[in-house]
């Protein structure tokens, strides 16, 4: 039970009091988003309402991360109705398609844990990240851009399309909806700028209500929340049938590649910050368990919250007690005051979420990488328009090829030197030699023996991971090429695995190998020395 408590570990008795207002900052931020986000999941409000309970204390009994927030944020919400908009489902099936999302995500993430898993959230590189968040993160906000107008919801034909719908009908925007929406950008931007400790969402939020009732805009064409169902949340399975769970797989992947990735590199970064260790797979499995408490309380799916753990970090909050305040405190919310949430109107819940979602659009991330790698920015900008294209799994997928098509690439041209002296050569290459750069590295030692005046090639070894066939049948023919034109060959610094690696492939053998360049060079040159005197 103490190493479950553990994420609690850090409070105090002269920190407690921080550590529960900084809950309370949490729950004031987190309410106004987790509606925004439950409406882009196409979920009603109390979906992202409940999100904030059962999941978030599960997550905080099993994580080891005594900062990351738990919570749906605008890309998981995205990618849910994206997902399940383009298996067709609509009406009264979107909950539980949801709910089971959620589920099997989780369960994914669980099996990953178990099987230590953790070091796959490596290979989800950052351009495919900064595509990927950004292309969903464009999608949320034209969503939002048009709750701001007061225009009705996109057809889902696809972002270009509600892009182009969108300026058509710019002309019908309502002009209350506008008035309320500027306002709430206004002081949500100012009070980011100025005042980053106060809770502006909740201020534009309770401002915005109090305007829209007390002058009844809601009946002259603002949309407001509506009833908003009052209850802590109920607990069922949802009710599909295989072929819907089977159609939940990959969208259920793609949500737990993303939460796992972006989870644990959060978690790491914080723990590092602030000297506690935290554990991957411990990690992971907390949000797996998060994800299936989702699951079964009506909910969706959940991760880690960047915003939201960096507002906690800022409040000097290094514990999971803000976690626990949040959940208690929207429990009572959900208990006694949702009658209260019924007139909130929708375009400054537009208006928070846009400023949420902002950063993720990635801008200063794709700047920097296309001043660093043109390749690796084109790989993130192809993401990004394929997830506006073709829909976001369809643009993790390509974005993920192109990844691999570049590791490829840079695995095919290795770091390889060659020295300039004669008559001994030292050729040095760095990193395994395998088929995709098998070639290229036989080819330079074989050009660097077949250089005017070199009797001798050295191949240093010390920086090579690995050989496999493909890499020994090409060395071998080299050095075989080699001794026929009367080069010697010599290998240096090969290290005991590496020396059985050579054994197992017959790579090698009659071939002599020294401890160091220096030995190797040195024996060779004296015995040219010694051939050129007899």
């Amino acid at each position: 039970m103490r190493d479950a408590l553990r994420p609690l570990r850090g409070v105090r008795l002269r920190t407690i009091g921080r550590e529960v207002l900084a809950g309370v900052t949490l729950l004031a931020i987190s309410v106004p988003l987790n509606i925004g986000y439950a409406q882009i999941a196409g979920l009603p409000a109390t979906a992202g309402l409940y999100a904030l309970v059962v999941p978030t204390l599960v997550y905080v009994l099993l994580v080891s991360s005594r900062q990351v927030v738990v919570s749906p944020d605008a890309a998981a919400a995205a990618l849910v109705f994206s997902s399940l908009a383009g298996l067709g489902v609509g009406g009264d099936d979107v909950g539980s398609m949801a709910a089971g999302q959620a589920l099997v995500c989780g369960a994914l993430l669980v099996v990953a844990s178990v099987l230590r898993w953790g070091f796959l959230a490596s290979f989800l590189s950052h351009p495919i990240l900064v595509g990927f968040v950004g292309g969903l993160a464009l999608e949320v906000l034209l969503s939002q851009v048009r709750k701001m107008l007061g225009l009705p919801r996109g057809d889902g034909h696809g972002f270009f399309v509600d892009l182009v719908d969108t300026v058509v009908n710019v002309r019908t925007a309502s002009v209350l909806s506008l008035l309320l929406s500027g306002a709430a950008l206004l002081v949500l931007v100012v009070g980011r700028r100025f005042f980053p400790r106060v809770p502006t969402a909740l201020v534009v939020l309770i401002a915005g209500t109090a305007v829209t009732a007390g002058f009844g805009w809601d009946q002259q064409g603002v949309a407001v929340l509506g009833d908003v169902l009052a209850g802590p949340p109920a607990f069922a399975f949802p009710d599909l049938s295989i072929g819907q769970w089977v159609s939940l797989l990959p969208s259920a992947c793609a949500l737990a590649l993303i939460t796992m990735a972006e989870g644990v590199l959060l978690s790491r970064s914080y723990g590092d910050a602030h000297g506690y260790r935290t554990d991957a797979n411990r990690d992971v499995l907390g949000f797996g368990a998060a994800n299936m408490a989702a699951g079964v309380s009506m909910s969706f799916a959940v991760g880690s919250s960047t915003s939201r753990t960096a507002a906690m970090d800022e409040a000097g909050s290094r514990t999971q007690l803000p976690s626990v305040v949040l959940a208690v405190g929207a429990t009572l919310l959900l208990l006694v005051g949702t009658d209260v949430l019924a007139q909130m109107p929708s375009p400054v819940i537009g208006a928070v979420v846009a400023v949420a979602v902002w950063k993720l659009v990635g801008v200063r991330e794709l700047r920097e990488l296309a001043g660093i790698s043109r390749y690796e920015f084109g790989i993130s900008v192809v993401c990004l328009v394929s997830v506006l294209v073709c829909g976001p799994l369809h643009g993790l997928i390509i974005a993920f090829v192109l990844s691999l098509v570049n590791l490829a690439r840079r695995a095919a041209a290795p770091r390889i030197e060659v020295s300039a002296s004669v008559p001994v050569v030292v050729v040095r290459s760095v990193g395994p030699v395998f088929f995709a750069n098998a070639a290229t590295v036989a080819d330079r030692i074989r050009a660097a023996g077949r250089a005017v005046g070199v009797s001798a090639v050295v191949w240093d070894v010390e920086s090579v991971s690995d050989v496999d066939v493909t890499g020994a049948r090409a060395l071998s023919r080299t050095f075989e090429d080699l001794a026929g034109s009367r080069v010697s060959v010599a290998v240096a610094g090969i290290t005991p695995d590496l020396a059985a690696r050579f054994t197992q492939l017959s790579l090698g053998d009659g071939t002599r190998t020294f401890p160091s360049v220096r030995e190797a060079r040195a024996t060779l040159e004296a015995e040219i020395r010694e051939g050129v005197g007899r």
